[in-house]
């Protein structure tokens, strides 16, 4: 009766949760059919770009650096400025010869030229120096070595995705791996007592069976709450609520292991953290060029085409021409800064060991990354193998040792062990598709193919 009462209570229970999680309730009181959503590998990866913030801040941080290589070449090209100005300055009540035509009333003010002074000019100006092209190409660096960060944190989001997607796709599979388990451990427990009813076993059978079906129950239970919490994190990723049902592709072995010649091409031409380091380095010897480029003259020119005169007008006074241009130009030579520049030379040096220290790491941890990945997805790919074999294996044991009890020529502790021999040989052979699912997806993700 206990027995039955538990079994009872399993399926209310499975049955409730699979209405909370299906049915949800409307806004009116009423529950409403939600059909679970299907999301493949693909879909699940652009879901989780759009919605993890981590990877928003390193699209955030890529556009913006784009946007400082633009400005830092744009600074490159001359500026043109459309100025204007009116200036009044109180007279002194004297008169100066210093007009266009005659004399003219003195400003009270020294520096200014007439009482009315009208300025509207358009000015052209260029900087010429090695520092500003220098900077440009610290910009255009930092812009590529963002670029590959981006693509870092991409393959890191793939990764827990990926992660996650084939972890509810076991977690499911051994969800029913244990139901299955359950189901024949109840069988079985049916037979005992059957047998026992009939004067064929003892008690002792009973009890035997009983403990493996309470077992299983218990397990069944463990399953289903890591199933839902596997289901949660992914939708987490995925869905505005994580509470959205969804279906994912089952568990499967497809895709083919790459040869190792193909791997290492592939690694040394689409890893990011090569490209990040290089771009490092490039940065760094862009930042040591503008650093020297403090001990060099800049050339600063000007270009001005408009009026400057006491009349807002193209012609003054006796037809004077108002309207005209001037040219400047403007050599600074630095003479003597205290050092300052010697040590900045001195500090980028610094950084660009450090950038060239960190781009040999790179390449070192990559070799070692492809050969991790590799001989682990080349361990679990031989294994599936020998795991579908023990999986036939056991059940071939578990179907003699029932046909042996049957007659009587077994016991119940020989046909328990032969189940749990049976369902622990499917859940390992579940974790090795998972484990070769994960070893691929890791290689992909170092070779830029996923």
């Amino acid at each position: 009766m206990c027995l039955t009462r538990n079994l009872l209570y399993l399926r209310i229970s499975s049955i409730a949760i699979a209405l909370i999680t299906v049915a949800p309730v409307s806004s009116s009181g009423q529950q409403t059919q939600v059909a679970p959503v299907h999301i493949s590998i693909t879909e699940a990866i652009q879901r989780a770009e759009a919605n993890e913030p981590t990877f928003a801040a390193s699209v955030a941080t890529q556009k913006t650096s784009a946007i400082d290589s633009y400005l830092a070449k744009a600074a490159l090209l001359p500026s043109v400025t459309y100025h204007n100005q009116v200036l009044y300055t109180q007279p002194n009540g004297q008169q100066n010869s210093g007009g266009q035509v005659g004399l003219q009333s003195s400003p009270i003010f020294i520096a200014n030229n007439a009482i009315h002074e009208y300025t509207s000019q358009a000015s052209i100006n260029e900087t010429v120096g090695l520092k500003q092209f220098a900077d440009a190409k610290v910009a255009a660096a930092i812009s590529a070595r963002a670029t590959a960060e981006l693509e870092i944190a991409r393959r890191g989001l793939v990764a827990a995705v990926v992660g996650l997607y084939y972890q509810v796709a076991d977690t499911e599979t051994k969800r029913q791996l244990l139901a299955e388990g359950l189901q024949e451990a109840t069988s079985f427990s049916d037979l005992t007592q059957k047998r026992e009813a009939a004067r064929e076993v003892a008690h002792a059978d009973v009890i035997k069976a009983q403990l493996q079906q309470q077992q299983r129950q218990r397990d069944l239970s463990d399953a289903g709450v890591l199933a839902e919490k596997a289901r949660l994190e992914l939708a987490v990723l995925l869905f505005p609520d994580p509470r959205t049902p969804y279906t994912t592709d089952p568990p499967g072995t497809t895709g083919a292991l790459p040869t190792r010649d193909e791997v290492d091409r592939l690694a040394s031409n689409n890893n990011p953290e090569i490209r990040s380091a290089l771009a490092d380095v490039r940065a760094s010897n862009a930042a040591v060029t503008s650093a020297r480029a403090a001990y060099l003259p800049d050339l600063a020119l000007n270009f001005s085409y408009g009026i400057d005169a006491p009349q807002f007008a193209k012609r003054g006074p006796d037809d004077v021409r108002n309207l005209g241009y001037s040219i400047s130009g403007t050599l600074d030579i630095p003479v003597w800064d205290w050092f300052s520049t010697q040590k900045r030379v001195k500090q980028s040096e610094i950084q660009r060991n450090t950038a060239k220290v960190g781009l040999t790491a790179a390449q070192r941890r990559l070799i070692a990354n492809l050969d991790e990945a590799y001989s682990e997805a080349t361990a679990a790919q031989n294994q599936l193998m020998l795991l579908t074999q023990s999986v036939q294996t056991a059940a071939e044991s578990l179907r003699l040792t029932k046909l042996r009890y049957t007659a009587g020529e077994s016991t119940a502790l020989e046909v328990v062990d032969a189940q749990t021999s049976y369902l622990a040989a499917e859940t390992a052979q579940a974790d090795g598709i998972l484990r070769y699912q994960s070893a691929l997806a890791a290689l992909q993700l170092l070779t830029g193919t996923l």
